[in-house]
């Protein structure tokens, strides 16, 4: 082929022995994105999955073009001397889709036109079909490309503008490729317009791997968009209907006996929802207080209108004077009703300032913790299940008699999860560990503050609650 417009420049060719190391280290790393990319563990649900191997499957096909490239181009150097030995790679055989480059050159004074090899192969011709002239190519082309190849062509002819761009040809059999064309005009003596070159890569695979990429990627922030979104209308509806959860909840302290109450919602580092655990405090119109924590199954809206309608379930039918333990039996049967969320655990205490008793009932849930005079211990659970006439099932309830000084704790199952290192029980031990700080803390908030201390916030498999209540004198 002619040189191109400015081939008169001298240029120092590469050496072919470094051509060789490039082409063994473009081997080495495409061995090594194949590795992760056979690593990569990709199911229908997994954006973040698909959007990874979208992303290894891309670099595939730029290393293979570029061991391609380098391959040409060691073609057309001298051989290496035989002193330097390079690691040689098995002939492979390279698919239609990944031909070489092919290259053209059109001579407009003699309209002569001369095709490589790989350039037929490309756009699937015969040799003996012959190479079209120029002004035959855009034939080939989808329609909407065609306008834009002439405008590419006169640009070069006329103004001596370089190519550089992609188009679709329609093969003789049907099949759609993408092209990547480069060329220049090649000038005569005169400066005049002779000849156009151009060498063109078929980059079908490459772009079809750089959609994928897109649309993965496209379809991870979409999740990531909807997920963000459904956590904001929890926190909203929590925000409207739901007590806080963060401060001090504030009991009248107008009577001997009565509470200082404080809690925290602990929300989980692994679910972009917002999670059904919840707490509640509510002075009774006998002057007594209920305590609460549980958990519903499920997240994000759906638990957090379930916990709505609970949580006023829950506090009309203890403003009605219903006792925890059948408190608890109604609650279960209301939960069993609805579609969904249902219930996890839960715990009910009711406290009695006049007489200092605390009467409670548990559904699978962590027994309250009471700390007294630096040690601390988990309340014996009900025993049994009392059969009510009218409302099915009522839990067993149980009660313990509080004194002044008193601490309970009451937390949900995700404040001390199972883990190959801790044993629900040893989350136990380590809350009842605390009693000495527990005792010398200052008011249930600071309590509050010493149990985050010791478990965290961060990294939480689930989101969980703690309620801490301090019997005053």
């Amino acid at each position: 082929m002619p040189s191109h417009l400015f081939a008169d420049r001298p240029a120092q060719p590469p050496e072919p022995g470094s051509v060789d190391a490039l082409i063994s280290q473009t081997r080495r790393l495409r061995g090594d994105v194949d590795a992760v990319r056979r690593d990569t563990v990709v199911d229908d649900d997994d954006a973040q999955g698909r959007w990874q191997r979208a992303l290894c499957d891309l670099a595939v096909h730029h290393l293979d073009d570029l061991r391609e490239h380098l391959g040409q181009l060691k073609e057309g150097l001298p051989p290496a001397p035989e002193t330097v030995a390079f690691p040689q790679a098995a002939p492979e055989i390279v698919p239609e889709a990944q031909t070489r480059v092919g290259s053209a050159e059109w001579n407009l004074l003699t309209d002569e036109v001369s095709w490589s090899d790989e350039l037929f192969q490309i756009f699937g011709r015969s040799p003996e079909s012959g190479a079209p002239p120029l002004d035959e190519l855009g034939s080939t082309l989808f329609s909407e490309d065609q306008p834009l190849l002439t405008a590419w062509v006169t640009a070069c002819l006329v103004d001596g503008r370089p190519i550089d761009g992609e188009f679709r040809i329609v093969r003789a059999d049907g099949r759609v490729r993408t092209l990547h064309m480069r060329g220049e005009p090649v000038l005569d003596s005169d400066g005049c317009t002779a000849s156009m070159w151009a060498v063109m890569r078929d980059v079908s695979e490459l772009r079809r791997s750089q959609r994928a990429v897109r649309e993965s990627r496209d379809s991870l922030q979409r999740q990531r968009e909807i997920a963000q979104t459904e956590h904001r209308l929890a926190v909203e509806l929590q925000e409207a209907v739901l007590p806080p959860w963060r401060g001090s909840l504030r009991l009248p302290h107008s009577d001997a006996g009565t509470l200082d109450v404080a809690a925290h919602y602990l929300p989980s580092a692994t679910s972009a929802l917002i999670g059904g655990d919840w707490y509640d405090a509510l002075e009774l119109p006998d002057g007594s207080s209920m305590l609460t924590v549980g958990d519903l199954t499920g997240h994000g809206v759906t638990a957090t209108s379930g916990m709505a309608m609970m949580l006023g379930a829950l506090r009309g039918m203890a403003m009605a004077g219903i006792a925890p333990g059948p408190l608890m039996g109604w609650l279960n049967q209301l939960l069993e009703t609805s579609v969904q969320p249902a219930l996890g655990s839960a715990v009910c205490c009711r406290y009695d300032p006049a007489r200092r008793v605390l009467s409670w009932a548990q559904a699978g849930h962590p027994a309250p913790l009471l700390f007294r005079r630096g040690s601390g211990r988990a309340l014996a659970p009900p025993e049994g299940v009392l059969l009510g006439a009218t409302s099915g099932a009522a839990y067993g309830q149980a009660e313990e008699r509080l004194e002044v000084g008193d601490l309970l704790v009451l937390h949900t199952d995700g404040l001390t999860p199972r883990s190959i290192e801790f044993s629900r029980a040893d989350g136990t031990e380590r809350l009842l560990a605390l009693a000495p700080r527990l005792s010398e803390a200052r008011s249930a908030q600071d309590c509050v503050r010493l149990v985050i201390e010791e478990f965290g916030e961060g990294e939480r498999e689930d989101d969980a609650c703690v309620l801490v209540a301090r019997v005053g004198g």
